[in-house]
């Protein structure tokens, strides 16, 4: 975002996703799409989570379970502020962490995770306002995605779809970003509640939780 030529290239290009990977000048592979990054830069890899489902699996549990566990400890006040880094409650902030992993789970229903369908799941969580009604609905997303997951739907999990960052990813893959993008939400959640509402969480995830799951560095 701060080379301000680069904005320019992809701007003249029509390009309005990151990240974005362009070869030669020409090629343009738009998110992260391991079936056509592999083969252009000839590299000798192979991506395949077909026997990561069962790890996923467990990952969501005690993700989506965390999220769950932090919920109540916010007043209903609290959920309604707005967080410091981004124009985001801290309810939508906290739903977000469970809506995501719907949003990429269902893809493999109505064959994308597009911006549309982003819009359409906050549209459905407008009801969802409480500690307690987030709590169930994040029960819910945890059970489905976790039945998902240890289903053996091979078709189910390969399927190719248009990602809301414009790439093409399968299902599998797809709920493996996300898993790490809750992730790196749950986190910064966690820091929100000790550093600016002086609240310790409770049965937090644990580093083993965390074990495995690729989140960016920096916080915020």
């Amino acid at each position: 975002m701060e080379d301000k030529q680069a904005m320019e290239d992809l701007r003249s290009r029509g390009i309005k996703a990151l990240p974005v990977t362009i070869i030669d000048g020409k090629e343009v592979i738009i998110g992260y799409f391991p079936k056509k990054l592999i083969p252009a830069f000839k590299l000798d890899v192979k991506v395949d989570l077909s026997g990561k489902t069962e790890w996923l699996a467990d990952k969501y549990e005690q993700i989506i379970s965390a999220a769950c566990r932090a919920t109540p400890q916010f007043s209903q006040e609290q959920l309604d502020m707005d967080v410091p880094w981004r124009p985001w409650t801290g309810r939508k902030t906290i739903l977000h962490i469970m809506s995501f992993p719907e949003v990429a789970y269902l893809s493999h229903e109505v064959g994308s995770m597009s911006q549309d369908d982003m819009r359409a799941s906050d549209d459905r969580l407008k009801d969802v306002y409480t500690a307690d009604e987030m709590i169930e609905y994040g029960n819910k997303v945890r059970r489905d995605i976790v039945a998902f997951l240890n289903s053996g739907n091979t078709e189910a999990f390969d399927r190719e779809v248009p990602a809301h960052y414009g790439g093409e990813v399968t299902v599998l893959e797809l709920l493996n970003i996300i898993l790490s993008h809750s992730t790196h939400h749950l986190k910064q959640v966690y820091h929100y509640m000790q550093t600016n509402l002086g609240i310790t969480p409770v049965n937090p995830a644990s580093e083993a939780d965390f074990e495995g799951i690729q989140t960016p560095e920096a916080l915020f």
